[in-house]
Parts: structure tokens; C-alpha cells; sequence
């Protein structure tokens, strides 16, 4: 039995995943949970291809690969795995989640109605934020699991319905971990920096970590970044301080997951996919780190 496989026992032993419409066992392995905002990491025989929600899905020569449900998908979703013995559907029962609402007042009225000449510099700050996204790595760095980025209480889940100074807007996609400000951030999981901005209008200071195909953090909020784009990084590495820029009340970091342009819920992720043992490269920055 491989790691895995092993993992996938240790975790997930009494959890129903799904059971695929073809009842053979044909080397199809997941690991994670079918609820909304959840991740999801497969392996299939090297050189099968996936599809996904009707989009095709990365895959590594290895056969790993990995899908995000959204906050609201659907009851039902199909994934199609298709190699020399022709496509194969498996249907999955998606776990629906009830979300709470949210009262956040006293928010910087300008962040709540943004007034009409900051417009056009939200719009470009958000394809930069959309094409870091976009990346389609063939990094395999979710493999290692995730940790938390820093401690403290939670103060923000993921789906919540938020009014700010009593106006609806959209749903929160994060969580929010309060911290005095300059409190340190560190990566919870291997990547390579997309994007690092000091002041989005939104976010404020805003960094984008790639884990690869497709799976990305955000870190929002943040009063000053340790990182530049293009840096390598390992589990653990300091990266950002937690600060109460753009849209904010107070200081906390507001920690984000994306599947390309999928929201995914960073405390599924914590739970599912916890660290698995550092490699002797991530050994060696562990001893040497701040």
C-alpha cells in the first residue's frame, strides 16, 4: 500500500467519499472530503486524462491532480477519467453547508462605496490578483499538507453572508486569524510567490502563494511583506506581518484558497490535509529560519 493510500486510510477510515459508477477497481485514489469549499486531491494512472465540473483538469505524470468544490456547487458533481479503456464517470454527493451571517461595522466607508475615480485602479489590481490565479504550475507543493499560517482566534469563517456598515456584500471566502499587528505570517505549506503587493484597495498588502496546478493562499490585510515575487518557498518560511489594510477594522490575517477561480475554505484544508513529514531540504529551513 503506497503513502498515499496509507494517508488516505488514516484520515478519512469511517468518512464516505463516494462510490464511482464503474464498480471495478481501477486505481482511482482521492483524499479530501465532498463538501462545498472543499479540496479535493486524485491520482489516477499516469497518462489518463480528468475532467472536472466540464473543465479539464491538470495532471502530473505521476497521476496526481487536485479539484476545489465552490461555496455553493452543487448537490451533485461528476468527474470523468478517461485513459486506453475509454472515459469513466464517478458522480459525487456534495455535502451542502448552511452559512452565517456576518455584521461588520465601522469598515472605512470608501472600501464599503468605493467612489467613482478608484474604479478603474480597483478593476487593474483585480486582473493582477485573477492572472496570479490563473497560474496552471505543474508544481506538486499541496502534496505536503497545510498548516496554520500563525495562531489566534478565529474571528472570520469562510461563507459567511458579511454587511459591512450595513450594506450586503458579497460572501466572506476566508479565515480570519486576529493577531496584533506586525504579528509574523509564515507559509503553511511549500510554493513560489505569484504576487506581492503592498496596497490593493480591497486587500491592502496582498501576497499569492502558488502551490501548484491551480491551487493558490492569499494573504490579505497584511502590513508589510517579507517576500518577493518569484521567491521559493517551504513550509514555515516568514513571508508577510499581519496588519489592517484596505477593508478592515482591525488587525488580523484574512487567509484565502483558490482552485484557479474556485474559492475554497482554508479550514477544510487544515483539517484533511494536514503536514505531512518535512522533506530534508524543509528540515534544514526549519533549523535556519527566524
Amino acid at each position: 500500500m503506497n503513502r498515499f493510500r496509507r494517508l488516505l486510510c488514516r484520515l478519512f477510515a469511517g468518512v464516505v467519499l463516494a462510490v464511482p459508477a464503474a464498480g471495478a477497481d481501477d486505481g482511482l485514489e482521492f483524499q479530501g472530503v465532498w463538501r462545498q469549499g472543499g479540496m479535493i486531491i486524485g491520482r489516477v494512472a499516469p497518462m489518463a486524462r480528468v475532467t472536472f465540473d466540464r473543465k479539464s483538469v491538470p495532471v502530473a505524470p505521476d497521476g496526481h491532480f487536485v479539484v476545489g468544490l465552490g461555496r455553493d456547487a452543487p448537490a451533485t458533481m461528476t468527474l470523468i477519467v478517461t485513459d486506453a479503456m475509454g472515459p469513466r464517470h464517478y458522480r459525487f454527493d456534495v455535502e451542502r453547508r448552511s452559512y452565517a451571517v456576518q455584521r461588520v461595522d465601522g469598515v472605512p466607508e470608501r472600501t464599503v462605496t468605493p467612489p467613482p475615480e478608484v474604479m478603474d485602479r480597483i478593476r487593474r489590481e483585480q486582473e493582477l490578483v485573477d492572472r496570479a490565479r490563473a497560474v496552471d504550475s505543474p508544481r506538486r507543493d499541496f502534496l505536503a499538507g497545510f498548516s496554520r499560517p500563525l495562531d489566534g482566534p478565529i474571528t472570520g469563517v469562510y461563507g459567511s453572508l458579511r454587511i459591512y456598515n450595513g450594506v450586503p456584500k458579497n460572501p466572506h471566502f476566508g479565515l480570519d486569524i486576529a493577531a496584533p499587528t506586525g504579528t509574523l505570517v509564515r507559509a503553511p505549506a511549500p510554493g513560489v510567490v505569484r504576487l506581492a503587493q503592498p496596497d490593493l484597495y480591497f486587500s491592502g498588502g496582498t501576497l499569492i502563494v502558488d502551490h501548484g496546478q491551480g491551487l493558490t493562499s492569499s494573504f490579505i490585510h497584511l502590513s508589510a511583506i517579507l517576500v518577493k515575487e518569484g521567491d521559493e518557498l517551504v513550509r514555515g518560511d516568514p513571508i508577510a506581518r499581519v496588519g489592517a489594510t484596505g477593508r478592515a477594522t482591525g488587525p488580523h490575517l484574512d487567509w484565502r484558497m483558490n482552485w484557479f477561480d474556485v474559492r475554497l475554505d482554508p479550514a477544510l484544508a487544515l483539517q484533511y490535509f494536514p503536514p505531512a513529514p518535512p522533506t530534508a531540504g524543509e528540515r534544514t529551513a526549519l533549523r535556519l529560519r527566524p
